[in-house]
């Protein structure tokens, strides 16, 4: 048998310590426990296990570290801890991923949660890596099918792009990932579900995604009763097993639901640390944490794969202002708005087109597909701005040439964004151009009537 069959086992073995550090509770309050014995040896974000005399052990992680003792973030309540409770040193938080784990579904320790064993990889990474050098990344690369027609044309995906979608409750973001999991050019599929309620989790894993979806996804949840440690470090290990695959010289897609979700567990876990909010309740130090992950995504160095990724934002009433969008939008290769206007009226995905940008353009796409988007982007634009008036009646028709060919193809248009299993790219352009030459002819017989 080869050798390499034992490689997993090994990889646990190796795992194992003869000898354990051990401290001592003396301290619990405000949620928070005090450790006296190991600070000399523990380092922030380290992983304790806490031995309670009537119940299991509690997890937790190194949140502040002092000369008389260390603070114990746990991440469930401190029902049954008492003084003098022993503390376990396990050390640095680490996952091992490899190829079994694709159609898989884990939590952020690494833990199955289908109920079936899962092998550990023979090589540990660490959940806080640095992204690859900036200077040696390649660029972004080729346009990506993705099985619908907006993305195929007028937002085009580019291999190794980041990009953010922007969307309230109920608008179809769910629906959306899905498909893009299902249909989206990709070797891997990672997807992170932060806070997600737990009904949805099964939900999606057996109705979104299906049994074809899961043919090469990798799915890592944190349900939303679950502590704020777990629910952050969801992001990070979806991050860390997406890297593992990209640095076999595979294509990632990584799918994020939600970056406003981790957000918030960020800020949970930083006040309780002492920091201060200042962004509207959010710490100073969220920018940064935000801005880490999604860096950690795109293209990478030569001999490796690229992560192309989609961070999901819950932004309440739209609001593109609110902290976690502003960050999150300027660090991007460009953002999706869904608006609940469009979903309530029946058109899937309910993407507003003239609010949503691309970074990938105009290099994307050559110049007769960037004429198209152009103008398509125009004409959606101008209807856009003039639909009160036009469903009013207050326009006549003939008054403006630009506006007479936007409400000519807006119908058509609309049609067109919303159609979910095109051909292709080429066939997607040639009915968008086909739709615009119609526009133009309508346009004109309303200017000459």
């Amino acid at each position: 048998m080869p050798q390499t069959k034992f490689a997993p086992l090994v990889s646990n073995v190796e795992t194992l310590a003869p000898v354990r550090d051990v401290g001592r509770v003396v301290g619990v309050g405000g949620g928070l426990v005090q450790v006296q014995g190991l600070g000399a040896l523990a380092r922030l974000g380290d992983r304790l296990r806490l031995l309670r005399k009537d119940g299991p052990p509690l997890e937790g992680e190194v949140l502040q570290l002092g000369t008389e003792a260390l603070t114990m973030l746990p991440e469930e309540p401190l029902t049954g801890v008492a003084l003098g409770n022993r503390v376990i040193l396990s050390g640095p938080s680490r996952i091992a991923p490899c190829d079994e784990w694709i159609g898989r579904v884990i939590d952020p320790m690494g833990r199955p949660l289908d109920g079936r064993m899962l092998p550990r990889g023979e090589t540990a990474r660490d959940l806080y890596a640095a992204p690859p050098p900036a200077a040696q990344r390649r660029g972004l690369g080729r346009r990506l099918e993705t099985g619908m027609r907006v993305f195929n044309t007028l937002l085009p995906i580019v291999q190794g792009q980041r990009l953010g979608l922007f969307a309230g409750s109920g608008v179809g973001k769910t629906r959306l990932l899905g498909h893009l999991a299902q249909n989206m050019q990709a070797d891997v599929v990672v997807i992170a579900l932060i806070g997600e309620r737990g009904r949805e989790l099964g939900d999606f894993v057996r109705n979104v995604l299906g049994p074809d979806g899961m043919t090469r996804a990798v799915v890592v949840a944190a349900t939303s009763d679950q502590s704020p440690l777990l629910r952050r470090r969801c992001a990070w290990t979806a991050m860390s097993v997406a890297e593992h695959f990209r640095d076999q010289g595979r294509n990632v897609l990584l799918l994020a639901d939600s970056i406003t979700r981790f957000a918030e567990a960020h800020r949970e876990i930083a006040v309780a640390s002492g920091e201060a909010a200042a962004l509207r309740g959010f710490p100073a130090s969220t920018a940064h944490t935000i801005m880490a992950l999604a860096e950690r995504a795109g293209p990478g160095c030569d001999g490796m794969g690229d992560i192309t990724a989609l961070f999901t934002v819950l932004v309440a009433g739209s609001d593109m202002e609110e902290p976690v969008a502003d960050i999150l939008r300027g660090v991007l290769d460009g953002h999706v708005v869904m608006d609940r206007k469009i979903a309530e009226r029946g058109r899937y995905p309910a993407v507003d087109l003239p609010r949503s940008v691309s970074r990938s353009l105009p290099e994307a796409a050559d110049e007769a597909e960037n004429t198209a988007i152009s103008e398509a982007r125009r004409l959606l634009g101008v209807y856009d701005e003039n639909e009160m008036m036009i469903r009013a009646g207050l326009y006549a028709a003939g008054s403006d040439p630009v506006l007479d060919s936007a409400i000519a193809v807006w119908p058509e248009l609309d049609a067109f964004l919303a159609e979910v299993e095109p051909q292709g790219t080429a066939e997607s352009f040639a009915k968008l151009r086909l739709i615009l030459r119609r526009a133009s002819v309508a346009a004109a017989r309303a200017g000459a009537g």
